[in-house]
């Protein structure tokens, strides 16, 4: 008997010690988002308006022809990420420019359109024009992708799906209503709510949401995408092309998604409609960095699976500070770079290699260069980029490059002679 006893403490710790090391079964077993809870991630920082930029510097200025993509790009694209401000300051342009001359830098991430909702340029398409939705931050789009093409650098248009705050207002039948304020609303008559502006339901930065299921924003989307690849970007960014994840889920109305398709089910179509519409085009997706090592949704409709199958390029968010504390036995995943990318890399790697239908599908993860959880410098940056080849040493092909994400649009990037030599 006290050997039986013996044995089953073993087994139950054992059992223990399986959830806890492993972050894949822990999550699944433990995914808020599943039962209508936020999954209770940081928040990715978004980007303000640049330090020296006090008021929009912005005219509407006569621009050049539309230009072509680079007729030779860089095969490996190492990137950072610039907002719609920094990218219609000419100072922040030569900023950039110095990167790519000083450092393995050969591309940039520009907002078109942003967490706001709001189009970065004078784009000439009458929803645009209809609700409003332009906010010129970048003159002369024209001649921006010229003289960033003259310097050789790839210029990628990031587009903000789903989290649509100007949209959701001008089309209220296409967001997510709140179930609280609709029976709070007096014109809520035979139990319906009356979907308004006034009972949009708001994430907790207090923006609201576009239904993933309304096709019409769909269309809207990739009207906006089509006229960036036709101003010459290299290749289009997809973000927020997910259902939300914060804020009190429960609360929501959806006018489109039925709540009995699979959430899964649902943005899959968006990625198939995509790629349908924009044939000819290279497009990458942003997924949570967890997306990497769960076999589920997330409870927000990503599984990396799905966007192998669509997408030129899948971006991962992995930065190590929106892992929990616990993810491999770290208190606090933010310090050790290279361990939580090089994890969640091989998961990401492993999974596209053994995917069956993919479309020459290969990883360019997003990495951190912001200060949260820890401080992040040109070593930190290193480290992650290092994490990434370590990853791929077997498989180099199924990677290309990487892209920094820093809100303040300032970088702390390795140098072309410093960097390791690394897999071609």
């Amino acid at each position: 008997m006290r050997y039986l006893f013996g044995f089953l403490i073993l087994a139950v710790l054992s059992v223990s010690a399986f959830f806890v090391l492993s972050p894949e079964k822990t999550f699944e077993m433990n995914n808020p988002a599943a039962n209508g809870n936020e999954l209770n991630l940081p928040d990715i920082p978004e980007a303000k308006l640049p330090a020296g930029l006090s008021t929009p510097p912005i005219k509407k200025i006569s621009d050049i022809e539309p230009q072509k993509p680079l007729a030779n790009p860089a095969e490996e694209i190492k990137a950072v990420y610039f907002t719609g401000w920094s990218a219609g300051s000419s100072k922040k342009i030569d900023y950039l420019i110095n990167l790519a001359k000083e450092t393995e830098i050969n591309a940039v991430v520009i907002d078109i359109k942003d967490y706001s909702g709001y189009v970065a340029y004078d784009i000439k398409l009458a929803e645009v024009e209809k609700y409003k939705a332009k906010e010129i931050k970048i003159s002369r789009l024209n001649a921006l992708i010229k003289k960033l093409h003259d310097e050789n650098i790839y210029v990628i248009a990031r587009i903000t799906v789903f989290q649509d705050p100007i949209l959701a207002k001008a089309r209220p039948d296409l967001a997510i209503h709140s179930k609280t304020k609709c029976q709070m609303s007096d014109s809520a008559s035979d139990g319906k709510c009356q979907m308004s502006s006034s009972t949009l339901w708001l994430d907790h930065k207090k923006l609201a949401w576009i239904d993933p299921a309304a096709e019409e924003a769909w269309d809207y989307n990739i009207a906006i995408a089509k006229d960036a690849a036709n101003r010459g970007f290299d290749e289009l960014n997809f973000d927020y092309i997910r259902f939300a994840s914060d804020g009190d889920l429960n609360d929501m109305i959806f006018p489109f998604w039925d709540g009995k398709t699979k959430k899964s089910e649902t943005i899959k179509s968006f990625f198939k409609k995509l790629r349908e519409e924009l044939e000819s085009v290279k497009i990458s997706a942003d997924l949570f960095g967890l997306s990497t090592i769960n076999k589920d949704d997330l409870g927000i409709g990503q599984i990396i699976e799905d966007a192998y199958e669509y997408f030129d390029y899948v971006s991962p968010m992995v930065y190590p500070s929106h892992y929990a504390s616990g993810f491999l036995g770290y208190k606090n995943p933010a310090q050790y770079p290279y361990e939580v990318i090089k994890y969640s890399m091989d998961s990401a790697i492993t999974r596209l290699a053994s995917t069956t239908v993919i479309q020459n599908s290969q990883l360019r993860p997003w990495l951190q260069d912001f200060n949260l959880g820890a401080k992040y410098t040109a070593e930190t940056v290193e480290k992650q980029i290092q994490a990434i080849y370590d990853a791929a040493s077997s498989t180099p092909e199924l990677i290309n490059g990487y892209m920094l994400w820093d809100p303040a649009n300032t970088y702390n990037v390795p140098t072309s002679t410093s960097t390791i030599l690394r897999a071609n």
